[in-house]
């Protein structure tokens, strides 16, 4: 696991400069919505506009989708990441994927999802941000870490704080969700991890240096061979080994990529 401390704009470029390699050798992208990685989604739109970076070889996979919103829905997860991302890109739209939200049977979605994942070879690279409980995607404290692309019932803080994108009114927050599971999530080959702001700095502290636990379901990267953690200084304020992160980095190999 390699900390990255760093400004949000370099994080945003940092981040851009991983999913640049993958893009260009037509990889398989694992997509995340929220506001954590929208810089990064910036930098890569400006990359293709400007400099011609194509993804029109590539396919997506989104982490998650709540359920029972039509595919019409702003918040929806499937309108989110072509509003913020794919539709401003060349990506054909039929290969931008995420879990059924309105499927009829919820747990044969979530199997076919987890099987489309696999036909596809696998994710190559995936983005991901964590909550201030050390949750990913929307496995919650407690979620198995072998889990598997599932549904999932949201905690009453999750749906607070994304109440937000919903005029702050609670009741209209979907209370499920279909989201990949721990173990699908860490089969990805490389695992590109943002956060911001002191609000994450806890979680953050607990996935690198805490013990492995459902408890904070973000620890299980520790167990994964390629993960890259790009934070900024608030983030990574409760880190007890923050010299030796700083150090590391300074010293990084100059044939050494992220």
């Amino acid at each position: 696991m390699e900390i990255i401390i760093t400004s949000q704009d370099e994080a945003a470029r940092i981040g851009a400069d991983i999913l640049e390699r993958y893009v260009r050798a037509g990889k398989t992208l694992g997509l995340a919505t929220g506001s954590t990685p929208i810089g990064t989604y910036q930098e890569l739109i400006r990359r293709h506009r400007e400099e011609g970076l194509s993804f029109a070889n590539c396919t997506a996979f989104l982490l998650d989708e709540y359920v029972g919103l039509p595919k019409e829905h702003e918040q929806t997860y499937y309108q989110t990441i072509r509003r913020e991302f794919t539709s401003h890109i060349d990506i054909d739209d039929a290969r931008v994927h995420s879990p059924d939200g309105t499927a009829t049977d919820p747990k044969q979605a979530a199997a076919d999802y987890d099987a489309a994942i696999a036909a596809a070879g696998g994710v190559d690279v995936q983005v991901l941000g964590i909550g201030t409980d050390g949750h990913i995607a929307f496995n919650e404290p407690g979620s198995s870490l072998s889990s598997r692309t599932r549904i999932k019932t949201l905690h009453p803080a999750t749906v607070r704080d994304n109440s937000r994108f919903f005029g702050g009114d609670e009741s209209q927050v979907p209370h499920h969700v279909l989201t990949q599971g721990i173990g699908t999530i860490v089969e990805a080959r490389h695992l590109v991890m943002f956060a911001f702001g002191e609000g994450k700095a806890e979680a953050i502290a607990a996935m690198v240096e805490g013990p492995v636990s459902a408890y904070c379901p973000a620890s299980a990267l520790q167990m994964h061979n390629h993960v890259s953690v790009i934070v900024d200084e608030a983030a990574a304020a409760k880190l007890k080994n923050l010299e030796y992160y700083r150090y590391a980095l300074e010293h990084k190999p100059s044939w050494q990529t992220f």
